[in-house]
């Protein structure tokens, strides 16, 4: 038993007060009894032990907020085998008056870039500049954003700058909103630009409860006519308030936006699917919300694919529990999952985020 015992120790020295004990303690009368135990205890390190070697294995993960700071709206996309964000500055609206942007290789690591465009380069953007949409084109990289907090008759509404890098400087385009009108009661801000597959880019955008779509030009500095003729189509769903984003999987449309008031607890991001980007839209469910135990007012998302997989995460805002600040807005990740039906299963916001995943490693 002894001899038994200093093998154990020689090669599991965690568990050498163990066999301590039972050397001390042997009885010739205990013996079988005590032999039966020991195995009992070595049996019992040993799954510590596995539990945790595997916990030191785990992957990193992104930890949610994402990056610090007070930030909202955020836009994420894929440009080659680098995840970028692009947010709302969230702050009174005369302190909105530049955008940073932040990239990562893993989703866990993120680094800031300030200051990619501000109103300095855009002369008629005063304050509020909200909720970038970005998209590369020709090997230029083009930021769309809403600014002035636009009224009828005001000078604003939506922008759209160019840069030859992901991360700016940007500069105006075309020195003018590309639309500052409004039309159909949608308010000119929380624009998403979609590229179909036929080579088609549509822009979704609005604000006060109406959603507008319509069609780019090839350069960007204007919008065109659809086939009917018409120049802008309301496209506003059931509940909607505000953020439209649209994806494609397996040859659905998929159309998301916010609901409910964009401070208050009700606010949330429900979806629906459709066969054209025309729609019709028709509200399925709710998909992200708040979380009592975990963050309030959940919502004014986009969805990254990470490419070569079937991998998607939603990146959106919230607010930490027990701060009624009305800007105390943070950037958040989760993962999005689908059924078998191909429906958007209900999303659990976490303090976790996600974990670490290379586009470099999906390729392979």
């Amino acid at each position: 038993m002894n001899r038994f015992c200093f093998l154990l120790v020689t090669n599991f020295p965690k568990i050498s007060e163990v066999c301590v004990y039972f050397a001390a303690n042997m009885k010739n009368n205990i013996y079988m009894t005590m032999k039966k135990n020991l195995w009992y205890a070595v049996l019992a390190v040993c799954a510590l032990s596995a539990c945790g070697s595997k916990k030191s294995e785990r992957q990193p993960m992104s930890g949610n907020p994402v990056f610090p700071g007070w930030y909202a709206d955020p836009e994420g996309i894929v440009y080659d085998q680098t995840y970028w964000i692009y947010p709302t500055y969230s702050d009174v609206y005369e302190k909105q008056t530049h955008f940073d942007c932040f990239s990562s290789k893993d989703l866990v690591n993120w680094e800031k870039h300030e200051s990619i465009l501000d109103t300095v380069a855009v002369k008629w953007a005063k304050q509020a500049m909200w909720a970038p949409s970005v998209i590369r084109k020709d090997n230029k990289y083009y930021l769309f954003f809403g600014a002035n907090d636009v009224h009828e008759g005001e000078v604003g509404g939506i922008g759209v700058a160019v840069s030859d890098r992901p991360k700016g400087p940007y500069r105006d385009l075309i020195g003018k909103p590309l639309i500052n009108e409004i039309v159909n009661g949608a308010q000119p801000i929380d624009q998403y630009v979609f590229h179909d597959e036929d080579g088609t880019y549509y822009m979704y955008y609005g604000g006060w409860g109406h959603c507008n779509m319509v069609r780019l030009n090839d350069d960007f500095t204007g919008i065109v006519l659809f086939a009917d003729g018409s120049l802008y189509k309301e496209v506003t769903p059931e509940n909607y308030t505000e953020s439209p984003f649209m994806f494609k999987r397996d040859g659905k449309y998929y159309f998301m936006w916010s609901e409910g008031g964009w401070g208050g607890p009700d606010y949330s991001v429900a979806y629906a699917i459709a066969d054209s980007p025309f729609g019709p839209f028709q509200r399925i469910n709710k998909v992200l919300q708040q979380d009592s135990e975990i963050a309030t007012s959940a919502g004014h998302h986009s969805v990254i694919h990470a490419p070569g997989s079937d991998n998607y995460y939603i990146v959106y805002h919230r607010r930490p529990l027990g701060d009624d600040g009305r800007d105390h807005r943070v950037t958040c990740i989760d993962k999005m999952t689908f059924d078998k039906d191909g429906f958007i299963e209900p999303i659990r916001i976490t303090n976790e985020g996600v974990a670490a995943e290379t586009i470099a490693a999906i390729k392979k």
